[in-house]
């Protein structure tokens, strides 16, 4: 019993704290899910409502490519043409992805050529490219993206389409992610689940070079090592993480949010969830 006991004291105590923090911003809608891989000990707040996945549905597209490449039909030194014109999922309307809207705009300059797919990769997880994505995409199917997902145990993660389609995103067809799905995804990635142990050893670390640091890592004491990928549309930030303490077990942390209109409030309050879970997990061993 006094490791169940231990769990759930652990949760109880760090639960409370996060949902102090939670309360301090009036009208945000969070969700949060952390487990320690050694032990299982977690926390789950609102950890299967449903959010729109901005580019945290990166992930499951990164795992399905691999999956492609473990089973020998792509290859990440192979070259793939970049377009920028792409099928709506509505009606089949082409369109194309903004660079005043994306986080990345050196692949626009390399329209009409052809770049390794290893690059695309990069481009997609680390400066979260929605042109990369798309094209990425293209390769190997929204469909296939989902149940690779689904494979691995998501529940109510939906991979419908590539960025940017306006049509879609009006008729609501959207991606969509819970904490608790995302956090099994990166829980796969970690434990070599979600392809071969070489892949995902490749993901890690590619996932490791992720650019963006401003929320879990930005709770994390300087030169922690953090996995992870961020998403944020307008009124949605997230980030999923694998985080390797010094010293002590790694864990998975997702933080959800929407209705936080001011993305320094999201980023503070991810910052700090992140800060006390960290607290958490590493002033505790296994029992």
């Amino acid at each position: 019993m006094l490791p169940i006991l231990f769990a759930l004291v652990v949760a109880d105590s760090l639960g409370g704290q996060v949902r102090q923090r939670i309360s301090q911003v009036p009208g945000a809608e969070v969700a949060v899910f952390y487990r320690r891989l050694s032990d299982g000990d977690s926390l789950a707040i609102d950890a299967d409502t449903v959010f729109h996945a901005a580019s945290t549905m990166k992930v499951p597209v990164m795992i399905e490519l691999f999956h492609e490449i473990d089973a020998g039909r792509l290859r990440l030194d192979q070259r793939v043409p970049v377009t920028n014109q792409f099928k709506s999922l509505v009606d089949g309307s082409l369109f194309s992805a903004d660079s005043a809207d994306d986080s990345d705009t050196t692949l626009y300059h390399e329209i009409g050529k052809s770049v390794p797919l290893e690059r695309l990769m990069d481009l997609m997880i680390q400066k979260s490219s929605n042109l990369a994505t798309n094209t990425v995409i293209e390769l190997v199917g929204a469909k296939r993206v989902d149940s690779a997902a689904h494979a691995l145990g998501v529940t109510h993660m939906r991979v419908l389409r590539g960025v940017e389609d306006n049509k879609a995103f009006q008729a609501g067809l959207n991606n969509v992610t819970t904490a608790r799905d995302l956090a099994t995804l990166m829980r796969a990635i970690a434990e070599n689940r979600a392809a071969s142990r070489k892949s995902c050893e490749a993901m890690r670390k590619i996932l490791l070079g992720q650019e963006f640091d401003q929320e879990i890592p930005a709770g994390l004491p300087p030169g922690t090592r953090v996995a992870h990928k961020t998403g944020w549309i307008t009124g949605v930030l997230h980030d999923g993480a694998i985080v390797y303490p010094q010293g002590a077990s790694p864990y998975v942390l997702v933080v959800l949010t929407k209705n936080i209109p001011d993305e320094k409030v999201a980023r503070s309050l991810i910052a700090d969830i992140s800060r006390l879970v960290y607290a958490e997990a590493t002033a505790r061993t296994s029992p």
